[in-house]
C-alpha cells in the first residue's frame, strides 16, 4: 500500500489488478478522529450513497438484482434503515 495526499491529508491507496482503491476510513478520520465507524455508517445509510452504489452495481456486477436493490433504495435515508 502507498499513501497519497488529498487536500493535505494522507490517504492510503491500494492497487489491485490495475485498479486504485482508497481507504474511506482514512477519509472519515479527518471528519471525526475517534468515530470513523460512525461517519462511515451514516455515509452508508445516505440515500445518495445508495443511489451511487446501485449505479455502480449496474455497471460492474453482471449478476446485479435490480428488484432486490429497489428495497434498499426505498428505505435509504429512513431512521429505521440500518
Amino acid at each position: 500500500m502507498t499513501k497519497i495526499n488529498v487536500l493535505e491529508k494522507e490517504i492510503y491507496l491500494f492497487v489491485k489488478d490495475e485498479e486504485d482503491y482508497i481507504c474511506i476510513t482514512d477519509i472519515a478520520r479527518y471528519k471525526e478522529q475517534g468515530r470513523t465507524d460512525h461517519i462511515i455508517q451514516n455515509w452508508m445509510r445516505n440515500r445518495n450513497t445508495i443511489e451511487f452504489l446501485g449505479i455502480w452495481e449496474q455497471l460492474n456486477n453482471p449478476v446485479f438484482k435490480p428488484l432486490e436493490f429497489e428495497g434498499f433504495r426505498n428505505k435509504a435515508g429512513l431512521n429505521s434503515f440500518c
